[in-house]
């Protein structure tokens, strides 16, 4: 599977939430937030439906492939008509500067956040 997305994006953040730990199999997650209108994909994603702590659902994408992350999506970024791309999965990523820090209260405490971003202890 293959996708284009409309840059750049609206925002870049991290989520240190302890899912996004879990599915990104690291300390956090790097997200693109882009508009849905924005994103074009080319083949079948697999979706995982996961629980937030909040206990609303959070959709996320992968490459039956690969298994690499791809998307997150929640109902509320859906009704906003947002999504978030992993950073990881874009071919060049290297100019992403995250400027939002969402769930630092659950960051891996090793963890140091850049000065001059927002960090909020939730989402």
């Amino acid at each position: 599977m293959r996708y284009e997305a409309d840059w750049p994006p609206m925002m870049v953040a991290t989520c240190s939430c302890k899912n996004c730990q879990k599915q990104a199999g690291s300390a956090l997650s790097i997200l693109a937030v882009l508009p849905q209108s924005g994103l074009r994909v080319t083949g079948e994603l697999t979706t995982y439906n996961d629980i937030a702590k909040s206990g609303n659902t959070v959709y996320r994408k992968f490459c039956g492939s690969c298994g690499s992350p791809v998307i997150t999506e929640t109902p509320e970024a859906q009704a906003q008509g947002m999504i978030f791309i992993k950073a990881g999965s874009l071919d060049q990523a290297e100019d992403l500067k995250p400027t939002v820090h969402f769930w630092t209260s659950t960051a891996q405490h090793w963890v140091v956040f850049p000065e001059g971003g927002k960090q909020l202890d939730t989402q």
